[in-house]
């Protein structure tokens, strides 16, 4: 398998994970939204919920930094 190949292979697996967790996290904000405003408030204090958030914002950075990566990989493809 060549490089070209081989990068390719590991970026549509890493895209299908970063898919999987932004629908697994809209489906999240679904079912929170249908929670009474008491519970949803009580919800939002624990620290399950904070680790939820950062997770999320942690998929975002990581979804850059494979965009970036994968760019450099083509323009330098004697590199991996």
């Amino acid at each position: 398998m060549s490089n070209t190949n081989q990068l390719e292979l590991a970026h549509s697996i890493i895209e299908s994970l970063v898919d999987h967790t932004r629908v697994v996290s809209d489906l999240i904000a679904l079912m929170a939204q249908a929670l009474d405003s008491d519970t949803s408030k009580a919800l939002t204090k624990t620290p399950q919920w904070e680790a939820y958030l950062e997770s999320r914002r942690n998929m975002e950075r990581a979804k850059e930094e494979i965009d970036k990566f994968v760019e450099f990989m083509k323009q330098n493809p004697k590199e991996s």
